[in-house]
């Protein structure tokens, strides 16, 4: 099943069905909006699946994917996991940073949660100067989560996967990690590809509570990675787990997997602009690339290997605020 928000004049927006093949929708007729649809999904899966057979069959109206609103413009959580260890020890490898000893714990921050930006919004930011860049995940939203549940309890939570970039200020990160409190001002909110899918739509690339899908960025039009989602240390079941340790989760919860990177990161490229200049560090002794600038744009998508879209595309360009 594929689930989008077509703006109707409030913050939630209106939930749609979308056809698989991304050329129609149809406003949901059982529930009006994605986080509804959440709390009560038991109930109203089934009849959002005949639905979504409907749209299929040839019902609706025309798609336009530019025009949405994020799935869920806004949620009661966004937790954000650091979850591919490529990543990780390539950035300790260029700040000369010991290796972390988490004691086997996922790395997950809380963001900001009270806006998704949709995919086609542009990003308004105050300044170039403090090191712009996107970061392209995948990751998914859950329903009702208890508190302590364990990891194969809460692969059954997970009823949606989306496609996220988490947008960064880079030079402004250092400053707040330093104070032990965490990030405010370096992460602003995060944008939303067009449409959720349920992990069925993934077929066998759904696997290990991961998404074993590539996902391909564009920089101004210029390829710039190309990493595959089944990389991560550990999967979405542990990472929703380790978030309800000691929280019950409420549904609608986002949970996201961390910037995409591979080992081979040389040769499939980047799903941000840290880890490139990372890589610019070891093999040139100092960074090339450079930061995003007001007027450049990003775009990133994810199709299922056979060529069926899945989460439409992030299509931002980024501007002064």
């Amino acid at each position: 099943m594929k689930l989008t928000t077509l703006p109707n004049g409030t913050p939630d927006g209106r939930l749609h069905i979308v056809s698989r093949d991304h050329r129609r929708c149809q406003p949901a007729r059982s529930v009006t909006t994605l986080q509804a649809a959440l709390e009560d999904w038991d109930a109203l899966e089934p009849l959002l699946s005949a639905e979504y057979e409907a749209v299929n069959a040839g019902a609706g109206e025309p798609f336009d994917p530019a025009g949405t609103l994020a799935p869920l413009p806004r949620a009661w959580q966004w937790l954000d996991g650091s979850a591919f260890k490529s990543h990780g020890r390539l950035m300790q490898k260029v700040f000369k940073l010991p290796p972390v000893d988490t004691g086997g714990r996922p790395l997950m921050y809380q963001g900001v949660s009270d806006r998704f930006y949709g995919p086609a919004d542009d990003i308004r930011l105050p300044s170039e100067e403090d090191g712009i860049d996107f970061e392209g995940e995948f990751g998914i939203i859950t329903d009702a989560v208890p508190m302590g549940a364990s990891a194969a309890d809460a692969r059954t939570h997970i009823k949606l996967l989306v496609q996220i970039n988490d947008w960064s200020l880079r030079k402004v990160a250092p400053i707040e990690m330093k104070t032990g409190f965490g990030w405010i001002q370096a992460k602003p909110a995060s944008s939303m590809a067009p449409v959720a899918v349920t992990p069925d739509e993934l077929g066998r690339y759904w696997r290990d509570a991961r998404a074993d899908l590539t996902l391909d960025v564009h920089w101004n039009g210029d390829r710039f990675g190309a990493a595959n989602g089944y990389a991560m240390g550990v999967g979405f079941d542990e990472l929703v787990a380790h978030a309800a340790y000691s929280r019950d989760l409420v549904a609608g919860t986002v949970v996201g997997s961390g910037t995409v990177s591979n080992e081979n990161f040389r040769e499939v490229g980047s799903s941000c602009i840290a880890e490139r200049r990372g890589i610019e560090t070891i093999d040139l002794g100092e960074p090339k690339t450079g930061f995003m600038r007001f007027g450049d744009r990003v775009r990133m998508e994810s199709r299922h290997p056979d060529g069926t879209p899945l989460f439409g595309a992030i299509d931002q360009k980024v501007v002064r605020a």
